[in-house]
């Protein structure tokens, strides 16, 4: 899985190189179609990355199939005025073992590495859609909400000092404290430049008022400080770090996880909002895209959607609580073994609750800069006329505002599901 090739210096793939590039690696040759001296003139490559970050092809031959991505020392969507780390791949790497072994056949298997040249191998996904493309076609997924609710759940439980050995944690911890620039990013374009006139923030027209009021709105920025100081200094568990709706490759039976190049050791809620935000946006583009007719079927799913979810996370986690708690944490000493199972009970809750807090916080201001940050959601940027769109995003912007600031007095999704209703069917303010 390790690269065998001879190091050289950094290079960028292209359609016409990977395959003289790639083609010398036996576990590449294998995959696609061999013997590895003969097969690369035959391989078909094309280009697929559409992301803000990476490049990404899918390379077939006689044999099968693989999807190589590659990191640029660059952000892709700025250019080479942003530099970025090609250390990025490690952490992919390392994130995606670690994946699949917390909750096996949720994310792609990997074939090969090259930490120098920044590149993984990795199964290709077919037929699957990113999840989020799917949501604006307005497909009806059956299984998604389970999966991702077991995979945030189990990953995010495995990782933490709930279940892992100290010194192992410790080490992982240590391992991936370097990924100090993606951090940073999520630093200033989540918790920080929404919430001002940054350089590189753009939103509708039409939303001008809208953003005026939220950056002078006392409330929601010590709203999104706070999760900002949750995020930095809460060191809980191995999150995905960018576990949104294009981060989920889906079929209608299967859900794989891709993309964790962002992976830190930080908040347990913070994959499970960012998430649940993206499910949200969803939900409010979905006006934007009627052309075809309605889509109040697609918003009702949406909204079963995101409780199912939640519902799944929450009944997964208490199971692993219960049948897994071997770290330091909550040891079961202190409970169980004194015959005291309601202590443990009474403990659970009491974690369970400040993940749900914490959740619509980090939920709450993802929606924000989803909309009047740097990178923005296909959910919205899809729908072609601006006043619609911005009818679509003013709500989403009031929903966020709302979850982030009373994060600590929402009581069940229910209330957050009629809210929701309401403010898309512009019957509150």
């Amino acid at each position: 899985m390790q690269k065998t090739a001879p190091e050289m210096e950094f290079k960028a793939l292209s359609v016409e190189t990977l395959p003289a590039r790639l083609g010398s690696v036996d576990a590449v040759a294998s995959l696609v179609g061999g013997p590895a001296e003969n097969s690369p003139g035959s391989w078909k490559v094309r280009e697929v990355g559409d992301g803000n970050l990476n490049l990404v092809f899918i390379v077939e031959g006689a044999k099968g199939a693989a999807v190589v991505k590659q990191a640029l020392p660059y952000v892709r969507l700025v250019g080479d005025s942003w530099p970025l780390p090609l250390k990025r791949s490690f952490f992919e790497y390392h994130a995606l073992i670690r994946q699949e072994k917390r909750d096996p056949g949720s994310v792609p298997a990997v074939h090969y590495f090259d930490e120098e040249q920044a590149l993984i191998v990795m199964e290709f996904l077919s037929p699957h859609v990113i999840l989020r493309r799917a949501l604006i076609d307005g497909r009806e997924l059956p299984n998604v909400a389970r999966d991702l609710g077991l995979f945030t759940a189990r990953t995010l439980f495995r990782g933490s000092d709930f279940s892992m050995e100290h010194r192992e944690r410790k080490a992982d911890l240590a391992l991936f404290a370097d990924n100090t620039e993606l951090c940073d990013i999520t630093e200033n374009l989540v918790f920080t430049d929404p919430y001002f006139e940054a350089p590189m923030n753009r939103h509708t027209p039409g939303l001008d008022g809208m953003v005026r009021a939220l950056r002078a709105d006392r409330d929601l920025k010590v709203a999104a400080q706070t999760m900002k100081h949750i995020f930095a200094s809460r060191a809980e568990t191995l999150v995905h770090g960018d576990l949104h709706s294009g981060s989920v490759m889906v079929t209608d039976s299967q859900t794989r996880i891709i993309d964790p190049e962002f992976a830190f050791y930080g908040p347990i809620a913070f994959d499970v909002g960012m998430l649940l935000a993206n499910f949200w946006m969803s939900y409010f583009s979905q006006r934007g895209h009627e052309a075809d007719g309605s889509r109040a079927s697609m918003r009702d799913y949406l909204l079963g959607v995101i409780e199912e979810t939640w519902n799944v996370f929450r009944a997964e986690f208490a199971n692993l609580w219960r049948t897994e708690r071997t770290g330091m944490l909550h040891h079961r000493s202190l409970y169980e073994d004194q015959g005291d199972a309601l202590a443990s009970e009474q403990a659970l809750n009491h974690v369970v609750h400040g993940i749900w807090a914490d959740m619509l916080g980090f939920a709450g201001v993802e929606m924000h800069r989803r909309i009047l940050g740097l990178a923005h959601n296909a959910d919205f940027e899809t729908i072609e006329d601006e006043a619609l769109r911005a009818r679509c995003e003013t709500p989403a912007l009031k929903f966020g505002r709302h979850i982030a600031v009373n994060r600590n007095h929402i009581q069940a999704m229910d209330e957050l599901a009629t809210l929701a209703r309401l403010l898309d069917e512009g019957e509150v303010s």
